[in-house]
């Protein structure tokens, strides 16, 4: 099982309406995530606006060409594109860090 992390930067003026999408993230989104073999999915939230994403899967790459498959995906990366800093789609912004240090 992978286990990867990757940070994005949610744009500070729009932290809080980005906590309140994720309070009631649509139930096809979480169905496809599930369905995609993203495990243990975490999104933690500093108040600059640095968010942490973590989750464990059996192939990372494979789990996001699952994802970008779907058509919820699409859906929900249009709508939460403006959220980020970054200039591309949220998905394309995900680059895992590099594991130093693993305590099982």
């Amino acid at each position: 099982m992978q286990r990867v992390c990757f940070l994005l930067k949610v744009r500070e003026d729009r932290k809080d309406e980005y906590r309140e999408r994720h309070a009631a993230v649509w139930p096809e989104m979480l169905a496809a995530l599930s369905g995609a073999g993203w495990h243990n999915y975490s999104l933690f939230l500093r108040e600059d606006g640095l968010l942490v994403g973590y989750l464990e899967t059996e192939d990372f790459d494979a789990a996001r060409e699952a994802m970008a498959a779907t058509e919820v995906n699409d859906r929900w990366q249009r709508e939460m594109a403006e959220f980020f800093e970054q200039p591309e789609a949220p998905d394309e912004a995900m680059v895992p860090l590099t594991e130093v240090f693993h305590l099982a």
